[in-house]
């Protein structure tokens, strides 16, 4: 892999498999952002992949646009990460499990005053989940569930037998964008990972929630139906981002790009 943005002195010169410390530092949380600072208000990152022609996923799922590299890259990011917010469609179609502790990572996530692994933030209006899954009775660190004060009483009893934390973030059926940031930094959950799916990607945009895109473009075309990295209402004005930096390997690029 090798950098085309930013080019620093400490860039690699030759095209050469990075270490996990050296991807670390690549994607680590921007200094004195929100992220470090004392008020403990959060950084939200969105980590995505698309094709060429934008689709988002093929016959339902991310992994076949993905590749080797891009799944160190999303370890990566899960390591540098408090918490990881996901939808309850994505943690259905994806077949989510609990973060594991990286010992690659267990010095640097000591270090930044983190536990042995981030918490899943299961993003559900319904909360019609599986509860016997792994996510939730096998968590190094308990999943949460954010929803609505309107949520199904009966599925909040199930949610919280199974051992998950809810957590209630919006006044309807289901949590809002905002109140998801703000309650999972109340809790000391500051440097957030959002993996999607689109729909709630598409949620933090439109709320002007989002700080951070890292999105890798596989060198690869689906044609197709397939949705794009984010979906549902548009934002009355496009929200502009600043791209901050360009890895490269075999086609695939690996861009970060930072809200304006």
């Amino acid at each position: 892999m090798r950098r085309l943005l930013p080019v620093t002195d400490q860039t690699p010169a030759d095209d050469r498999e990075w270490s996990f410390d050296e991807l670390a530092d690549a994607y680590a949380y921007p200094a004195g952002t929100r992220a470090e600072g004392a008020s403990g208000t959060p950084w939200l990152r969105a980590n995505m992949v698309s094709s060429l022609d934008g689709a988002a996923q093929h016959d339902g799922r991310s992994q076949p646009l993905s590749c080797d590299t891009d799944m160190r890259i999303f370890g990566t990011l899960r390591a540098l990460a408090d918490a990881v917010v996901v939808g309850a469609e994505t943690v259905r179609l994806e077949g989510y499990r609990p973060a594991r502790a990286r010992e690659v990572f267990a010095a640097r996530r000591a270090a930044a005053g983190q536990g042995q692994a981030p918490a899943i933030a299961v993003v559900s209006a319904s909360l019609e989940l599986d509860f016997g899954l792994s996510l939730f009775t096998e968590p190094l660190v308990p999943t949460l569930v954010l929803t609505g004060a309107a949520a199904p009483p009966d599925r909040i009893r199930a949610a919280e037998r199974a051992g998950a934390e809810v957590v209630i973030a919006g006044d309807g059926p289901g949590a809002e964008p905002a109140r998801i940031v703000r309650a999972l930094g109340e809790r000391g959950l500051t440097r957030l990972l959002t993996e999607g799916g689109p729909r709630l990607l598409g949620q933090f945009v439109a709320a002007g929630t989002l700080d951070e895109l890292c999105l890798t473009v596989a060198p690869a075309m689906t044609a197709g139906d397939a949705q794009r990295i984010a979906g549902g209402p548009g934002t009355a004005v496009p929200e502009r981002f600043a791209l901050a930096s360009v890895l490269e390997e075999a086609g695939f690029l690996f861009t970060r790009y930072r809200r304006i």
